[in-house]
């Protein structure tokens, strides 16, 4: 019985520390992917002088090429899936993530990452129902 206490203790412990490193690799893989999905929607500009259409909960079909399939194909770490958006939200250009299962704690943690830690200001911000980093104000 003693042994059975102690193994519980020790997980009662050890979940709160893995539920939080879990956290950060979700966090770190939605920033990668974000930063790739940005990369291959500035390659696309470039090369075609300027941006396609606003993709419907969706990235649009003309990144294809530019963007992996393993990340244009599956949901994003965080939940929801990659939206590209054009001419919406007050921007010009943006890529967001539709309905992300995170919550909006998490998202914050985010955009200390990679922003300036406020989801009402700065490139990251939340855009209902989802969060959009502005490529192009």
């Amino acid at each position: 019985m003693i042994v059975v206490m102690i193994i519980g203790l020790l997980a009662s412990m050890a979940l709160p520390a893995f539920q939080k490193i879990r956290r950060s690799a979700q966090n770190a893989a939605f920033v990668n992917d974000l930063r790739q999905v940005r990369s291959a929607i500035e390659n696309y500009a470039m090369e075609n002088g300027g941006y396609p259409p606003d993709g419907i909960a969706a990235l649009a079909p003309e990144f294809d090429g530019y963007i992996s399939s393993a990340i244009n194909n599956a949901p994003t770490p965080v939940g929801g899936v990659w939206d590209w958006d054009y001419e919406q939200f007050g921007v010009k250009a943006g890529v967001s993530v539709y309905q992300p299962t995170a919550d909006a704690a998490q998202m914050q943690e985010i955009d200390r990452m990679i922003d300036d830690g406020d989801l009402g200001t700065g490139n990251f911000r939340d855009r209902g129902q989802g969060y959009i980093w502005v490529i192009e104000p």
